[in-house]
């Protein structure tokens, strides 16, 4: 069987797309996460940054209001990261320093910390969602 160029590149396209969708099961990818307690919310009421959940590897801070949890590993090589007084995060292995909101601020990191999902449930519990080791 003889196929001419045009056909030729309309198979390839048609193989590589359904590579593709069998890849991704046809849609996008999901990154496993789950979810760990970080206690009352209520132990979050002052603004600043809470360290106490650094080993299991992020930070909770309330800041204006709002409470969040920030990444506590460098984008640059994966050191854990040390809050400052001033509640920026310092990383010892390169010198990278990210502002109270998770932006770089010194490099050589160059990305920003990345944040995680967090909510309260109905026992006042603050929940976050973590992506999977």
């Amino acid at each position: 069987m003889i196929i001419n160029r045009r056909q030729f590149l309309l198979l390839t396209a048609g193989l590589v797309a359904g590579c593709q969708s069998v890849n991704n099961g046809g849609g996008t990818a999901t990154k496993p996460e789950r979810t760990l307690s970080a206690g009352p919310a209520s132990n979050y009421a002052a603004d600043g940054v809470y360290s106490s959940f650094r080993d299991q590897g992020f930070f909770v801070v309330r800041r204006d209001g709002k409470l969040f949890a920030l990444s506590a590993i460098c984008t640059h090589r994966n050191c854990k990261l040390n809050a400052k007084p001033d509640r920026s995060f310092y990383c010892k292995c390169h010198g990278s320093t990210f502002a109270p909101d998770g932006h770089v601020t010194q490099g050589p990191a160059r990305r920003d910390l990345p944040l995680f999902a967090t909510t309260t449930d109905a026992s006042g519990q603050l929940l976050v969602k973590l992506p999977e080791l």
